[in-house]
């Protein structure tokens, strides 16, 4: 009812103010508790729990460091969510970091967030999700043997190209790939919980005795393990972009995080153990699709069903993950730090096409240069950098502007601990393991220093870049979009 009011109240090229991110997350108009929970849990619930358990193991050395370090990222990410929480009911805006760093630090650091966010870690999120699709999607097709990275990657750029057209296309049409193929993602776990619980109650335990020989202790692997793990829970702060729609954000945020991460927690843990039931570390540390071996190991002639399962369980993902991949984007061109063309939504379908596309294109770079791991590690470096500024923020404002009207406040330790986490996840690598690469996403972010203050400090805007905006919008069929 929403589009068509708009439909009828504007001329046929005037401006909208929905993007499909914005369509999306106002589709009932508004988030209540049990929403709010479905789009934590099913944000969270993604490819990671079916790619990383092999690193993690890897980097920790033996199965019961390696499901402490997964329960650690599950309490380390509770500890977050709920410094969120008391963030967006104090700025009761849509956009998570992004808006938190503007309105506490102000424009600069803002924009180099946003920068970095659009360039490089949305599209790397992305990828990273497409990769973990194309794995278990082409892994029938190879039995016994690794499959070929050139077909990898061509079935994870397939991926890319297919969510682009559907979220272009139509936004019904993308709510509902996403509702069914969360069924499917569901289903995939429940089934690798309950053949789990089954393996433990016959006696098969030998993964777990002594759990703890050959530990790694190097704060670089324990760092890099945490990445692993922490990127299966990625999605945790994901309420925070819409807080705008919530039902009582002052209610609906705290308690909508208290229920749907110790949920996950509990079941990522159960799904651990269930691999390591099945498998013993080495049979794990060898499998490129872990839930996939899990399946040829328990379910026999109906293995088929696991590597189906979990392809469709993170095509889902990708395509929730590409859904509001935009909204970062759509915002930060909504306050001025991105390209006009990229806060513009077609006239007709009220879909983003431009920033759709152009996330599309960037992680078409990402899926081509380089491969899950890598992906997972930089992606998590710039997450946590970032993540750790917005928690400072949250300090600032508990010490220094205490008067601010919130309905939720969390205990000042719970922020200390989240932001010594995040100076550990950023320096441990840095310290232990430097590598060439976090220089080169150092320069990156700060680069956005040679387009800020000539382009958004002193708006010198070039007659030509207006030029191929106009042209862009005739060829895509966009107008802009008003500000809230």
């Amino acid at each position: 009812s929403t589009m068509r009011e708009r439909k009828t109240t504007h001329p046929p090229h005037s401006s909208t103010d929905l993007s499909e991110g914005k369509e999306k997350l106002r589709l009932k108009q508004e988030v209540g508790l049990i929403s709010g929970v479905s789009l934590i849990a099913g944000t969270m619930i993604g490819s990671g729990i079916f790619m990383s358990p092999e690193w993690v193991l890897y980097h920790m050395g033996n199965p019961a460091s390696s499901l402490l370090i997964w329960a650690a990222c599950g309490l380390l990410a509770m500890f977050g969510s709920l410094s969120y929480a008391e963030l967006g009911t104090i700025i009761k805006e849509s956009g998570g970091e992004y808006i938190y760093i503007l309105r506490i630090f102000g424009s600069f650091p803002a924009f180099l967030f946003a920068y970095t966010s659009v360039i490089l870690v949305r599209p790397a999120g992305l990828a990273a999700v497409c990769l973990s699709f194309a794995e278990y999607a082409v892994a029938p097709f190879y039995p016994g043997c690794s499959s070929p990275q050139v077909v990898v990657k061509c079935t994870a750029a397939a991926c890319i190209l297919l969510l682009t057209i559907i979220n272009c296309l139509n936004v019904r049409l993308a709510t509902s790939v996403m509702n069914i193929f969360t069924a499917a993602k569901l289903l995939a776990l429940l089934v690798i919980v309950v053949g789990g619980l089954v393996l433990l109650a016959k006696g098969q335990t030998q993964s777990f005795q002594n759990g703890f020989q050959g530990t790694s202790a190097g704060i670089g692997a324990v760092g890099v393990a945490f990445y692993q793990g922490l990127w299966s829970y990625d999605g945790w702060n994901n309420l925070n972009y819409v807080t705008e729609e919530l039902k009582k954000p002052e209610v609906t945020l705290p308690r909508a995080v208290m229920i749907a991460i110790p949920l996950v927690t509990c079941l990522y843990l159960l799904v651990n153990v269930s691999y390591l039931a099945a498998m013993t570390p080495s049979e794990l540390l060898s499998s490129g699709a872990v839930a996939v071996t899990w399946g040829d190991k328990v379910l026999g002639s109906w293995a088929w069903l696991i590597s189906l399962s979990v392809a469709l369980s993170t095509f889902g993902s990708s395509n929730g993950t590409f859904f509001s991949g935009g909204r970062v984007c759509y915002i930060a061109a909504r306050e001025g730090h991105m390209p006009d063309i990229l806060s513009m939504a077609h006239v007709r379908r009220l879909t983003p096409s431009p920033a759709l596309m152009f996330t599309s294109v960037m992680s078409l770079i990402m899926i081509v240069s380089g491969n899950f791991t890598s992906i997972v590690n930089f992606f998590s470096f710039i997450a946590w950098l970032f993540y750790g500024m917005t928690i400072s923020g949250l300090l600032y404002l508990k010490i220094k502007k205490p008067e601010l009207p919130r309905s939720y406040k969390v205990p000042i330790i719970i922020p200390i601990i989240v932001l010594m986490a995040a100076v550990y996840l950023v320096l441990a690598p840095i310290i232990d393991q430097p590598q060439i690469e976090i220089l080169y996403i150092i320069a990156f972010i700060f680069s956005g220093i040679i387009l800020y203050f000539p382009l958004v400090r002193f708006r010198c805007h070039p007659r030509f870049l207006q030029t191929i905006t106009s042209h862009l919008q005739l060829f895509l069929e966009v107008a802009p979009t008003t500000k809230d």
